[in-house]
């Protein structure tokens, strides 16, 4: 592993946590103040390009490529709308990834060995976008990461989730990535007036202390249109609750990221 960049997998095992539209907007925010961002899409269902305005027709070479060796990181990034940010875009090819490398040896290294090129160096962050499920595509970007960056709903099931998943981090750490740490608790779809999300917000904090992002991304509309428009909700609406929200989580990753350099 080399330490020019960061590498943050966003994962979670569940799906409808937020994790993709924290993946484009934290991404957004990073890049909106002067970072050079790289985004992965390795979710076959592409939600991350496409909220990024990156139609399928558009998508000649993908995540797919990178994995199998077939194109390097040059030639399957795209720019998108956004300066500073790039993107690895994703296509329906993901779900044959699984079957056609069952058998290799080094299954879980195709994104490792991928980003471990010169030309990766050259950006600041590279923030992989995982699939909704435990499994090789999830398994290979977890193997070529620093860190796990975990968005969680404001819901009465979370720490349940929660616990899979930082079982299943303990996991790669213990088999593929000695060195995978949990870069932080994002908790999302927060409603100040539900007494049950205030109630999560106070389990997951006493669980988890620090890990735990100070910033809260609330329930938004204005965040849920964006992708439908094709842009990050800091594009389609500075001003609202939620895009507010994602700047001041970027904040808190780049503070995180200067404490652990002094360290």
């Amino acid at each position: 592993m080399f330490d020019k960049n960061r590498i943050i997998t966003i994962a979670n095992q569940k799906g409808g946590v937020g994790k993709t539209t924290t993946a484009i907007n934290l991404a957004t925010a990073l890049a909106a103040i002067g970072e050079q961002v790289l985004i992965i899409d390795l979710d076959p269902q592409g939600n991350a390009s496409t909220g990024l305005g990156i139609e399928r027709r558009d998508r000649k070479l993908s995540s797919y490529d990178l994995l199998m060796g077939f194109n390097s990181i040059p030639e399957t990034v795209q720019a998108t709308a956004v300066p500073n940010l790039s993107i690895v875009p994703s296509t329906m090819d993901l779900l044959g990834f699984e079957m056609e490398i069952a058998q290799d040896s080094d299954r879980a290294f195709k994104l490792r060995r991928a980003l471990q090129s010169q030309e990766a160096r050259a950006y600041s962050y590279i923030l992989v976008d995982c699939p909704p499920s435990f499994n090789l595509l999830t398994m290979n970007a977890m193997a070529a990461a620093h860190s796990v960056l975990v968005p969680l709903q404001c819901e009465f099931f979370a720490l349940e989730g929660l616990s899979q998943l930082l079982e299943t981090v303990d996991q790669v750490r213990r088999t593929v990535n000695p060195s995978l740490d949990i870069q932080g608790i994002v908790l999302t779809m927060f409603d100040a007036r539900n007494n049950l999300a205030q109630q999560v917000v106070s389990d997951v904090r006493t669980y988890l202390g620090e890990k735990v992002y100070h910033t809260l991304i609330p329930r938004n509309v204005r965040v849920s249109e964006a992708p439908s428009h094709g842009k990050p909700a800091i594009l389609y609406d500075l001003k609202c609750a939620g895009s507010q929200a994602y700047l001041q989580l970027a904040s808190e990753v780049i503070q995180r990221e200067r404490r652990r350099k002094a360290a």
